[in-house]
């Protein structure tokens, strides 16, 4: 079988009303490097991964982002970096999970953990924790 894996590139479409927004909250906050900044595409780095902004005049609502993919974001100091994503005023998400979950600017939802975090527990079976639903197997 092909060896597949992520890659470090996203790309997602975004409404033009939000490119302000966008472009304060990934490097103002998370400290990204802007690449390409455009009326049309902004570009941003962040560390070994690159977001790529398509903007259009319409895009998905919010909401419709809460129903795909979560991505992970990890930080060297989280209660630094919660306090920052918290008082810039995202959208945060009552998930039952100890992390903080939120949803960015352009509607993209992340998880914060720590960078040396062990989520190992993230990845077992469900069956054997307390009220956690029993996994399809």
């Amino acid at each position: 079988m092909a060896k597949v894996i992520l890659g470090n590139h996203t790309a997602v479409f975004a409404a033009r009303s939000d490119q302000d927004r966008i472009r304060k909250f990934y490097c103002d906050v998370l400290g990204c490097k802007a690449r390409v900044k455009t009326d049309e595409v902004d570009r941003f780095q962040l560390e070994n991964v690159h977001f790529v902004f398509v903007y259009q005049n319409t895009a998905l609502a919010a909401d419709d982002f809460l129903k795909a993919i979560y991505l992970e974001l990890q930080t060297d100091d989280v209660e630094d970096m919660k306090q920052r994503i918290v008082a810039f005023g995202v959208k945060t998400l009552e998930i039952p999970d100890p992390h903080l979950y939120f949803q960015a600017p352009g509607g993209q939802v992340f998880k914060l953990v720590g960078i040396n975090e062990d989520l190992s527990l993230y990845e077992e079976s469900t069956s054997s924790r307390p009220g956690a639903p029993a996994s399809a197997s």
